[in-house]
């Protein structure tokens, strides 16, 4: 369901107006923009976080906020892979992180090679996480930004627009904001005013955490300003789509790298041509996975036959109020072996684990003041059930598992056939068995505190 923006008959709102100061032919196809943050969750302003980010609110208010979005996989790379190629993780063959030996099965696969196809040219700037080697993926030309961070990302794709491309074109931009290291807080982010995120407890330790990502956030939202303002300013604005997104959910313990809606949920703003304007904001379930088959029918192109996805747009059209009964994700491998699987409905959350584990793979939770707390609180010691149920509209934290309660027990049957059938649609390989991570892959032991090791590296 979407809702538009509610405002006074005669209010006049300049920032919906174009900021363009150049005038330029409208084309068929629209140029694409995809800027993409590091776990960032939904942690943001315009989802209602007091987390100051007005160039992203402004994108809100221009175009269209997807309340409940999320990622095919809560871990760097396979997020990242899932939305590019429009397949699960254990489809496209990203079950771990690139930087350490994971590969997608084909990188012809990935988005740019379809859009090629119908014309377009390709860049990238910043970070990309899907490989070791950039040039394998595809794109047209890769910009060198002698970093990944704002200040070296930004300038580079503004740079991109001064040089006046043809379209139409697809240009990924990458920051590494707000990964952790987090920036030291300003005075904007003042620790005793700072409230951490909702499965964290309240401490000077956890608030200190939280400002630092305040403070990443600050600087993540003035790269989209600087990109988004060189876009109007050459002339593009109006004939291009936006994309602003993020990987997963925030780096904290029970968040990235986990299933529940703390680690998949992300945000997801449109703004441009085909229906995505007006300030609207879309209730219904949406995974990354589905921005791939969006974009072909918007574009007019012909869907790949790999695609699993739905088109979001006959929720922009207002055709449809929902495309998706329920949306998948999934971990294999972080920095450590953790194989897990969930499906989520409207109402309901089911988690499965594999492999037997009880206690939780510590190596894949970033280090962090957060991370201490709990170890000093009996963290390694806590247990991890096997399966988990989670009442989504009773319980938002998900914290209490229903599984065991019998009450529950004609929802949890549908939840796992419904995760179930998913595995044996898509050929998951945890069916089999252990999934085996590829050669030279470098593995955390999952006894490891860190994520630092100890490592082996696959042979």
């Amino acid at each position: 369901m979407i809702q538009s923006a509610i405002l006074p008959d005669d209010t006049f709102n300049a920032d919906s107006l174009s900021r363009s100061s150049v005038t330029r032919m409208a084309t068929a196809s629209p140029n694409i923009l995809y800027i993409h943050s590091h776990d960032t969750g939904r942690y943001i302003e315009p989802y209602g976080h007091n987390i100051p980010a007005p160039n992203i609110q402004s994108l809100a208010e221009e175009g269209i906020l997807f309340r409940r979005a999320f990622c095919g996989g809560p871990t760097c790379s396979p997020s990242r892979a899932c939305l590019l190629t429009g397949q699960c993780a254990h489809s496209n063959g990203m079950l771990g992180l690139a930087h350490r030996g994971f590969r997608l099965h084909d990188y012809g696969r990935h988005i740019v090679n379809t859009l090629r196809s119908a014309g377009y040219s390709s860049a990238l700037a910043g970070i990309q996480h899907i490989t070791k080697n950039p040039e394998e993926i595809g794109y047209d030309r890769i910009i060198d930004t002698r970093g990944r961070g704002v200040r070296h990302v930004a300038p580079a794709a503004v740079e991109f627009f001064e040089e006046d491309p043809e379209g139409p074109f697809f240009l990924s931009v990458g920051f590494s904001e707000t990964h952790r290291r987090y920036l030291e807080p300003g005075p904007g982010e003042d620790p005793r005013y700072t409230l951490p995120p909702h499965p964290i407890p309240d401490t000077p330790e956890t608030r200190r955490d939280m400002a630092g990502f305040k403070a990443s956030v600050r600087v993540f939202d003035r790269g989209v300003g600087t990109v988004i303002d060189a876009l109007d300013a050459n002339g593009y604005g109006d004939d291009t789509l936006v994309i602003c997104t993020t990987d997963h959910g925030i780096a904290f313990p029970y968040m990235k790298c986990n299933l529940t809606d703390h680690g998949i949920g992300v945000m997801l703003i449109m703004r441009g041509p085909g229906g995505f304007s007006g300030g609207k904001v879309c209730d219904s379930l949406v995974s990354q996975i589905d921005i791939y088959p969006t974009l072909c029918e918007l574009l007019d192109i012909d869907p790949p036959e790999w695609l699993e996805g739905s088109s979001m747009m006959p929720l922009i059209r207002g055709e449809r109020e929902e495309i998706n009964e329920q949306i998948y994700a999934e971990v294999t491998y972080h920095a450590a072996y953790e194989p897990q699987r969930a499906v989520r409905t409207d109402r309901w959350k089911y988690i499965r684990r594999f492999g037997g584990r009880d206690t939780p793979v510590l190596p894949n939770c970033d280090e962090s003041l957060t991370k201490d707390l709990w170890l000093e609180n009996g963290w390694r010691e806590r247990r991890v059930a096997e399966e988990q149920l989670f009442d989504l509209v009773f319980d938002p934290n998900e914290a209490n598992n229903l599984v065991r309660d019998p009450s529950f027990s004609d929802v949890l049957e549908d939840m796992r056939g419904r995760l179930q059938a998913w595995m044996r649609r898509t050929d998951d390989p945890i069916l089999e068995g252990e999934v085996n991570a590829p050669k030279g892959a470098v593995i955390t032991d999952t006894d490891a505190l860190t994520p630092k090791g100890p490592t082996r590296t696959v042979t």
